[in-house]
């Protein structure tokens, strides 16, 4: 096996975990605000291992992105992901999210998650779940 296949395969694993959690974090009716904290932190990780794990396995493809624009781009194109869109709404909104301590801005960061983000990553964990196997 080549670093390349053992790295993505690595990052997957961590992407994994993080995903579990966060899938099970939004389980939670009715959150606290520490509990609702730590739902956007979680996302945030989880966002950052999706990309990381999309890039990984570019790489192992001999496609070369370097920024996490260029690799939701060229994840979208090689058809990692199915919704560009919202992947570069995540990104965008990430930083947002990351220094956000307004109610209003974490009650639309959990709409967001929970409606619409969460939807994406699930995809992109499917597609990298078999690529996995």
């Amino acid at each position: 096996m080549k670093n390349e296949d053992i790295r993505w395969k690595q990052r997957f694993q961590n992407f994994e975990n993080a995903f579990s959690f966060l899938s099970e974090s939004l389980q939670k009716k009715n959150p606290s605000r520490l509990e609702e904290a730590g739902i956007i932190q979680s996302f945030e990780f989880t966002f950052e291992l999706a990309w990381n794990t999309l890039k990984d396995f570019l790489e192992m493809k001999n496609v070369i992105a370097k920024y996490p624009r260029d690799v939701i781009q060229e994840a979208f194109r090689y058809e990692m992901i199915t919704d560009g869109e919202t992947w570069i709404d995540m990104l965008e909104k990430r930083n947002l999210l990351a220094h956000n301590y307004d109610d209003k801005k974490s009650a639309l960061a959990l709409k967001l998650i929970r409606e619409k983000y969460f939807t994406a990553l699930q995809q992109g964990f499917t597609w990298l779940k078999e690529k996995s196997i």
